[in-house]
């Protein structure tokens, strides 16, 4: 992948402080990176253009909402071609318990992310949900436990 990063200092600091708080107004951003409120809002909007920055969101506590069990499940498509790679990555992206999903190598051909209530809810999932997309071919359930670190920033080296 092409690294095309042209960031200066202040444009990491930008993203840095966002990544930390996005309800800063420009005026707060402004003062956290030593810069004035117009020019902060002109990298900011820079920096959205550019695809820097891709959005902003709220981050929802799962058990809060009562989807308290995270489950990362490993998936084996039945056999690799593009009719079934289609299949599956349609019916993930219309499937709400699924919060993530990342095309991975080594034993299996995907990961998901998925939160339910709990081991009914999960059983439920796999039988109505994944049960219903033919081109899976294996899956391996791994149940979390306990969250460790769950941070939504990414490194920015500068």
């Amino acid at each position: 992948m092409k690294n095309d990063i042209s960031l200066d200092e202040t444009d990491i600091k930008i993203l840095k402080e966002l990544q930390q708080d996005s309800h800063l107004t420009v005026k707060e951003l402004a003062v956290k990176v030593n810069l004035s409120p117009s020019p902060t809002f002109e990298r900011q909007k820079r920096l959205e253009r550019e695809g820097y920055i891709e959005g902003y969101t709220a981050i929802v506590n799962p058990e809060k909402v009562g989807n308290g069990m995270m489950v990362l499940c490993n998936i084996r498509l039945k056999q690799h071609n593009q009719k079934n790679n289609k299949v599956f990555l349609d019916a993930v992206q219309t499937i709400d318990e699924i919060t993530e999903c990342y095309n991975t190598s080594g034993d299996y051909d995907f990961q998901i992310k998925v939160y339910v209530r709990d081991m009914n809810d999960y059983q439920k999932f796999i039988v109505d949900k994944l049960g219903n997309i033919d081109c899976i071919g294996n899956l391996h359930s791994v149940f979390v436990i306990g969250v460790i670190k769950s941070i939504h920033s990414i490194p920015i080296k500068g």
